[in-house]
C-alpha cells in the first residue's frame, strides 16, 4: 500500500527488479553503466543522448508509473558524451500513493543492468536564500543530505533484508561520493557553472514546508528541500551504486522570503513562488541549461577517464 515504508521489506523486491531489467535488456543492445534520474523539468537532458532508444514506463514490467507534471515517464537508452547511460525522464514519489519499495525499484533495475554509478536530480526549494546564498536557478550539488522520513522510521530498507540486494546495515557516510562530487566541481568550472554546495533535506510531501519547518531544517543545516532522491540514494548505497546528486533551485521556503530577498529575486525577475507550476518554470529557465552543460563536461571526462586517459589527457577533451 501507499504510505508503507516498505523497500527491502517486500520478499519479491530482487524478483520485481530483475523481472523489468531482463525485459529491456532483451530489448536493447545499450549496456548502461550509468543511471540518471531527472527531476521536476530535466527530462530534456533526454536530448543529448545519442543513439537514443526509448521506452515507455507503461510498457516495462513492474515499473511505477509517474503522475506529475514534468515527468514523462520514459527511459532513455543511449550515450551521454560517450558514456552507456540509462535515463529516468521522471520518478515515481512517495506521495503519489506508492510504497518506498515501488519509488526505488527502478535503482535496483539500474543495478539488475549493470548500472554502476547513477546521477539523481531534483527541483527543491532553498532552505539558505540571503546575500551569497542559493537563488532561483541555482545548481546545488548534494554534500549530504537530512533524511526526516529516515527520523521517523520511514526507510526503503525496513523490514527483512535480502542479501542478494545488499547487506542489512548501509554505511551513509559517504553518500554522495567523494571523487564524483571533485570532478563535477572540475566539469562545472570548466564551463563556466556556478556551482554551490549544500546539505539536501528530504520531505515526504506533497504539501510544501511551513515557516516553522523552514526554520527547523535551518537548524538542522539543510540548504535545500524536496520530496525526492533520498530514497533512491539510500536503494543505490544499499546494491552498491555510487552516487552524485544535485538540486536545481526553484523557489524559495517561506521563511526565507525576506522583503529584501523578494525584492532581489523579483527584480531579477525570478519568480520565488512554490506554485508547481512556478517550480517547474523557473527549473526549465534557469537552472536546467547550467546543469545539462555541467553533466555533459562532467560524462565527457568520466568516459576519457574509462578509456585510460590521464588526468592531463582527460583535462583537454573539449566539448561538442
Amino acid at each position: 500500500e501507499g504510505g508503507s515504508g516498505g523497500g527491502a521489506a517486500s520478499p519479491k523486491a530482487f524478483e520485481l527488479a530483475d523481472e523489468a531489467a531482463r525485459w529491456l535488456l532483451e530489448r536493447t543492445e545499450h549496456r548502461p553503466r550509468w543511471g540518471i534520474i531527472c527531476g521536476t523539468g530535466l527530462g530534456g537532458l533526454a536530448d543529448e543522448v545519442e543513439n537514443a532508444q526509448v521506452f515507455e514506463y507503461s510498457d516495462i514490467p513492474n515499473f511505477p508509473q509517474t503522475t506529475v507534471a514534468g515527468h514523462a515517464g520514459r527511459l532513455v537508452f543511449g550515450n551521454l558524451a560517450g558514456m552507456p547511460v540509462v535515463l529516468m525522464q521522471g520518478r515515481a514519489h512517495y506521495y503519489e500513493g506508492y510504497s518506498y519499495e515501488e519509488v526505488t525499484r527502478p535503482v535496483r533495475i539500474f543495478k539488475q543492468m549493470g548500472v554502476e554509478s547513477m546521477v539523481v536530480t531534483n527541483a527543491a526549494g532553498a532552505v539558505r536564500a540571503g546575500a551569497g546564498d542559493l537563488r532561483v536557478g541555482d545548481v546545488m550539488m548534494i554534500v549530504d543530505h537530512v533524511n526526516l522520513a529516515n527520523l521517523a522510521g520511514k526507510n526503503p530498507l525496513v523490514g527483512p533484508n535480502d542479501e542478494r540486494l545488499g547487506t542489512r546495515f548501509v554505511d551513509m557516510s559517504d553518500a554522495y561520493n567523494p571523487r564524483l562530487r571533485t570532478a563535477a566541481a572540475a566539469a562545472a568550472l570548466h564551463v563556466g557553472v556556478d556551482l554551490k554546495r549544500g546539505v539536501f533535506a528530504y520531505v515526504g510531501g506533497p504539501t510544501f514546508e511551513t515557516p516553522a519547518e523552514v526554520r527547523l531544517l535551518n537548524i538542522l543545516g539543510a540548504d535545500s528541500v524536496a520530496m525526492s532522491s533520498v530514497p533512491e540514494v539510500t536503494v543505490a548505497r544499499h546494491v552498491g551504486i555510487e552516487c552524485l546528486g544535485f538540486s536545481m533551485i526553484s523557489n524559495l521556503c517561506l521563511e526565507t522570503h525576506r522583503p529584501e530577498i523578494l525584492q532581489e529575486e523579483l527584480a531579477g525577475d525570478k519568480p520565488a513562488g512554490a506554485e508547481h507550476l512556478d517550480v517547474l518554470k523557473n527549473v526549465q529557465e534557469y537552472a536546467v541549461p547550467n546543469l545539462k552543460k555541467l553533466l555533459r563536461r562532467f560524462f565527457e571526462v568520466e568516459t576519457a577517464r574509462d578509456k585510460g586517459y590521464t588526468n592531463d589527457n582527460a583535462a583537454t577533451v573539449t566539448r561538442n
